[in-house]
């Protein structure tokens, strides 16, 4: 038997590995229509008139809806739910995203049309034939354009300003930048990213006229916040009228998390023609229509005294919306970090203004580790240019100001309660595992053979299972089979796994008696889906809860059984056995007594399903120290990942290998945006000038190096578990440790300017123009 804290293998590899996986391309219900939409190839333009003749005529074809036919459906059009539109202070101007474009398309791949055919190369061949008379505007494709004002995107937001939004104390803020003995700025852009889960987006839209009822299959990160936003807000109907499936899901990441178009068109399309409707992206279709990622130009500013230790911090951002705000985009860009600019640091004040501009561009929304790596990225990269403008070293830097672990609980002056961390501990670790103090030694090393040596360090801390609650239930038949179902949703993290060891070592049950129910709301009562690294700091608490509560009645049927009190029993391999005496009891005869009304003690219910929700009180503050190593080709500036160290707290660890899976992932990520991919936009037409494969810089496996990972486990306070999460720790770490980097190696150069990714072609103007001068 396998359980917490022990390295268990994925349930779930096998079937993967088998190719028996069910993914979304995979299900085709009888007669299966194929969907294609028609989408715009302007980034701003009126639209005239649609002709859907020739399409109609294609053949196979059998229907071709617009706009006019969306609205004599009565369908809605989608809403930006952020909590940002609750305040009137922050002027927000959040439109809806349409179904189908009506009268104007504002970005590069937005929806005029969908065709349904009997194929997917019908309806493609026939989406050729639909005839849009477009009137092209002009467009904003980047903040600065949009911000110039002379083009207005909507007319709400003359000034392409979104919401200006701020938070912290900006008296105090300002009274300790007026007392300082040193002021450092940078300006920093976090670059615009794409999604690229390995499985792209689709939807499989069902129609039962008898039941009036839809089915909505979904590639998502949970299917319960779909189904809400659909009924509620598209269609107007009660929930209990949709059923929404997820089968297995390769990859989420954060754009999955979200209801889109294509999901309520295909039920659209269903209940028209009476028959399934299927849609699938390609990648290409992926990169104009999938909500982006991070898009922020930052100020950072950083107040010290004399002594090199910091006073306040401030920080004016610009977030790149997108043409329209997304589902929850506002909120990224503002409420998901806010509160962790202190980061670890002790603090007087903090203050932060972020305003939010609409471009003809794709809308950004959450994108792995969701506002947390714009605030890491801007905090890490301000203290490291603190450390090599004032002649501290940069380890120092952060050790004379990093909250010590005497001080926990420490309650930040933006109202974070750290229950736990020792943050000085993980930093002098990561030092010594990456031999950061002997970098000056690998620099000569290098230049000696031609390149550029530099070695980065940033600290992260994320806040992760923030407010809201999960759901759990466990049922068992009389045979002693456990069905755990959950409203989280599996995207390749291996929550079976995770769930199942949990319920296996609560209860001493084979884990293989146990299967693992996801992305079925006709199955799972409730669900807040996967994101913000909260499966198992929440999830996995609520599955925790359950399995104490089936425990709690299992004990009390055996301790009936056996004639004894609860508190005399022991369990032992399956069995519980009464102190004292030679009478015990299997594990599966309780379950079974549990459904024989006779065997139970007197009042209590027969059966043995137990639900639990679970809403922390408080987050979780996993943390951690990354170093990177990189090398520069002074002659053609191609820079390499040579090393990577990171020493991590996220709190009790159910399963190494798990967590090291997702450090894996996150830090390809993260690594990735920091070297090779970014979304770019022609600036006169708002065209995407990376949308395929070929153009868009996706990372192989010879990107990376072999990762040296640590672990210093300090459990957490505030839930039974003790987890912290760790999903997207190293997404937020590694930009700013790379960067870190970079800027080492390029000491002595003037980088004014250089931004992520740094691409070769960027470090190679760098180096064009020569080392600085000495004492520049």
């Amino acid at each position: 038997m396998q359980g917490i804290a022990q390295t268990a293998h994925r349930i779930e590899d096998r079937r993967f590995l088998r190719g028996e996986g069910r993914y979304l391309a995979d299900i085709r219900p009888e007669g299966c229509t194929a969907m294609v939409v028609v989408r715009s190839p302007h980034g701003n333009a009126r639209i005239g008139d649609i002709d859907t003749a020739a399409a109609l005529g294609m053949p196979g074809v059998l229907a071709v809806l617009t706009a006019a036919d969306v609205a004599n459906a009565g369908a809605k059009a989608l809403p930006c739910l952020a909590e940002i539109g609750k305040w009137d202070w922050a002027r927000p101007v959040l439109p809806a995203r349409p179904l189908l474009a009506a009268d104007q398309v504002r970005h590069v791949g937005e929806p005029v049309a969908v065709v349904i055919a009997e194929t997917p190369d019908m309806a493609r061949d026939a989406a050729d034939m639909v005839v849009v008379d477009y009137e092209p505007l002009e467009t904003c494709a980047t903040v600065e354009q949009a911000l110039a004002g002379e083009t207005s995107i909507w007319p709400e937001a003359p000034d392409n300003i979104g919401f200006d939004w701020h938070s912290g104390d900006a008296e105090r803020v300002a009274d300790a930048f007026a007392r300082a003995a040193n002021v450092v700025s940078v300006d920093l852009y976090n670059n615009r990213v794409a999604g690229m889960s390995l499985e792209t987006r689709g939807a499989i839209g069902e129609w039962d006229a008898r039941e009036e009822r839809f089915t909505l299959h979904v590639s998502s990160q949970g299917g319960h916040a779909i189904r809400r936003i659909l009924c509620q807000n598209v269609f107007g109907i009660p929930e209990g009228r949709m059923r929404v499936i997820t089968p297995d899901v390769g990859g989420g990441f954060g754009p999955k998390i979200f209801a889109y178009q294509e999901y309520a068109l295909v039920l659209l399309a269903a209940v028209r023609l009476n028959r399934p409707v299927k849609w699938v992206s390609d990648r290409g279709e992926a990169l104009i229509s999938d909500t982006q990622g991070r898009a922020q130009t930052c100020r950072a500013e950083l107040a010290l005294d004399d002594t090199g230790r910091f006073l306040a911090m401030r920080f004016d951002c610009l977030s790149d919306m997108g043409a329209y705000p997304g589902q929850h985009g506002p909120n990224i860009a503002t409420v998901a970090g806010d509160g962790l600019h202190p980061a670890t640091y002790d603090l007087e004040a903090v203050h932060v203004r972020v305003r939010g501009v609409f471009t003809n561009t794709l809308p950004t929304d959450s994108y792995r580790g969701a506002g947390r790596p714009e605030v890491t990225y801007a905090v890490e990269r301000l203290v490291d240019a603190a450390a090599r403008e004032l002649g501290f070293d940069p380890v120092d830097l952060r050790l004379r100001n990093f909250v010590p672990r005497g001080k926990m609980p420490f309650t930040t002056v933006t109202g974070q309660v750290y229950d736990d961390g020792d943050f000085a501990q993980l930093a002098e670790r990561a030092v010594a595992l990456s031999d950061f103090t002997g970098r000056e030694s690998l620099r000569e090393a290098a230049r000696d053979c031609g390149k550029l040596s530099g070695m980065g360090l940033a600290y992260f801390i994320d806040r992760c299972g923030r407010g809201l609650d999960e759901f759990a239930e466990l049922r068992f038949d009389p045979s002693g089979s456990a069905v755990l179902m959950v409203g989280s949703q599996n995207n390749g993290q291996g929550h079976e796994t995770a769930y199942a060891n949990i319920v296996a070592q609560g209860l001493g049950l084979d884990r293989r008696l146990i299967r693992v129910v996801q992305g079925d709301t006709d199955q799972v009562a409730f669900g807040r889906g996967t994101g913000g690294s909260r499966a198992l700091a929440v999830g996995g608490n609520a599955v925790h809860l359950a399995t104490g509560r089936v425990r709690e009645k299992l004990e009390a049927i055996a301790a009936h059984l056996l004639e004894g009190e609860v508190s005399a029993l022991r369990q032992e391999e399956g069995r519980f056995h009464l102190t004292g005496t030679n009478r015990s009891v299997t594990l599966a005869d309780c379950v079974r007594a549990a459904f024989t009304p006779p065997l139970l003690p007197a009042g209590m219910e027969p059966g043995l399903s137990i639900a639990a929700h679970y809403r922390p009180e408080r987050p979780t503050f996993p943390n951690g120290c990354h170093v990177a190593q990189v090398e520069i080709d002074i002659e053609t500036a191609e820079i390499r990942l040579t090393r990577y160290v990171a020493v991590n707290d996220v709190g009790t660890i159910l399963n190494p290998r798990l967590v090291e899976g997702q450090f894996h992932g996150g830090l390809a990520q993260g690594i990735s945006q920091a070297l090779l991919e970014e979304v770019v936009y022609d600036p006169e037409t708002a065209q995407p000038l990376t949308g395929s494969l070929m153009d868009y810089c996706y990372p192989k496996a010879d990107d990376f190096v072999a990762f040296e990972i640590d672990f210093v486990e300090i459990p957490c306070r505030t839930n039974p578990l003790g987890v912290k999460g760790c999903g997207e720790a190293g997404t937020i770490a590694a930009p700013p440790a790379i960067a870190n980097a970079v800027m080492d190696a390029l000491r002595d150069y003037d980088t004014e300017g250089l931004q992520m990714p740094f691409t070769a072609p960027k470090l190679f103007a760098v180096l064009a123009r020569g080392p600085r001068a000495a004492g520049k």
